[in-house]
């Protein structure tokens, strides 16, 4: 569970600190440097950045970035709106995240940029995980090559074991997707999931498509509102769950995300490839394509299929067996490793972008259903995981300023996070002229059931 403390001091503490315990070989003002260099390298992102709902996080390196690009704005990179500036699908128009002004002391932490010492923090932890699934491969292997428990046992704990370490794994991804963009080293970028499958995207491709999936859907059940949403195909299963097919449809979920149908999954990672980057004018190849996004992929998933053919080695030579008999003990693996990362993504992308969840969270089950609350914030790891389900919403008015309300809870406690959504569904999210979307009719009567409580 999370404490109501924070991990880190306050930057006041390590204001003064180039280095700090928190990296030991890289620096505060080293990270901010390359950081800059980063979003001048990649500038389609400093301009993915820009059109999100609050400008993205980084705001002003991004914006430096962006304004150095001169070449037309590709149709992935921008929101696709009539003459009008509004929505081709529903008619709204952009709407503007309602941030509280003036800000107040009880919410300013909320929207405060993240430092770097935080973010090389969450980096630290996410090199830790990939280091404890390397570990618990090894352990695997050596409780059956030297009988330590009953085959059955061994694979039940280690699944156990793979299982919350790739539910974590999404966690933190998220987590620093939203805030961390880059990682101190280089090296990091290759860790970030190459166990989620056989084959996918690179670490920056996965910043591009998931700012892509923001800067299309500000309404979380608006789906595609403001172009292609590469996330969409994960909703087709559950958008009709108030029908009497949805019975049928939705056990798919699933074994859909199993298969590699999530941002980390090999076959969305097929489906980025296809449309990203998109085609230059007169339907030419991608000027960048070649010379930046081809040499990250290939680089990554050379990584990937490395780590899993030593997987496979491990598990063929290194138990005494031929190397064709590498495939059961990769299969088992990769089948843990699978339904961990595809559990995780369901509760981000399918529950929380659900009619049933968002009319559910409307009637104040909080309160009404307190053990499911808390059982299923000790399975994903704390109730600042948990704050992740309650307020996808407010993170996606302001997926850059406000980030992801688990990695905000990592340094302020989920209690505090969570006082501060209530407080902001009750000024309602986004300032617009247009009629109230579902979404926003359930936050309203969420918001009034939510003050009723506090002012009691």
């Amino acid at each position: 569970m999370a404490t109501t403390q924070p991990l880190l001091p306050g930057p006041g503490k390590a204001k003064n600190a180039k280095h700090t315990r928190f990296s030991l070989f890289y620096g505060a003002d080293e990270y901010l440097d390359q950081l800059t260099k980063k979003y001048e390298e990649y500038d389609e992102l400093a301009t993915l950045l820009q059109a999100s709902p609050d400008g993205g996080h980084d705001a002003d390196q991004a914006k430096a970035a962006a304004g150095k690009d001169s070449e037309p704005k590709s149709k992935m990179l921008t929101l696709d709106v009539d003459e009008n500036k509004r929505s081709k699908t529903t008619k709204r128009a952009i709407p503007t995240p309602n941030i509280p002004e003036p800000m107040p002391g009880n919410l300013a932490f909320l929207f405060t940029k993240i430092t770097p010492e935080q973010k090389m923090y969450m980096w630290n932890i996410y090199t830790l995980i990939f280091v404890l699934e390397c570990l618990t491969i090894v352990l695997y292997w050596a409780m059956i090559k030297y009988e330590l428990l009953p085959f059955a046992w061994a694979t039940g704990i280690i699944g156990t074991a793979l299982v919350v370490l790739s539910i974590q794994n999404v966690y933190i991804l998220h987590d620093v997707a939203h805030g961390a963009t880059f990682p101190p080293y280089d090296w990091q970028t290759y860790i970030t999931h190459p166990f989620a499958d056989f084959i996918s995207i690179p670490w920056i491709d996965i910043i591009m498509e998931h700012n892509r999936h923001h800067n299309s859907t500000f309404d979380l059940l608006n789906h595609c509102e403001f172009g292609w949403d590469p996330a969409n195909w994960l909703y087709y299963l559950q958008e009709w769950t108030t029908e009497w097919y949805g019975f049928l449809t939705v056990p798919l979920i699933l074994p859909w995300h199993m298969v590699g149908a999530n941002d980390t999954g090999g076959v969305f990672a097929i489906l980025w490839w296809l449309n990203f980057p998109d085609s230059g004018p007169g339907g030419k190849c991608d000027k960048a394509f070649y010379n930046k996004w081809l040499p990250v992929r290939v680089k990554h998933v050379t990584f990937v299929l490395s780590l899993w053919t030593c997987v496979w080695l491990l598990g063929s030579w290194g138990l005494d067996r031929p190397l064709i008999d590498g495939w059961k003990f990769t299969f088992a693996v990769s089948f843990f490793f699978r339904l961990g990362f595809a559990l995780a993504w369901i509760f981000i992308a399918n529950v929380n972008h659900s009619h049933m969840w968002n009319e559910f969270l409307a009637r104040d089950p909080e309160r009404t259903w307190p053990m499911l609350h808390a059982f299923m914030a000790f399975a994903l790891g704390g109730r600042h995981r948990w704050n992740e389900m309650l307020f996808h919403d407010v993170h996606h008015m302001c997926p850059g300023r406000i980030g992801a309300m688990s990695q905000r809870g990592r340094f302020h406690g989920w209690q505090k996070v969570h006082d501060a959504c209530v407080e902001i569904l009750a000024n309602g999210l986004w300032k617009s002229d247009d009629d109230e979307t579902i979404m926003e009719q359930h936050q309203k009567r969420r918001s009034l059931v939510l003050k009723s409580r506090t002012t009691k």
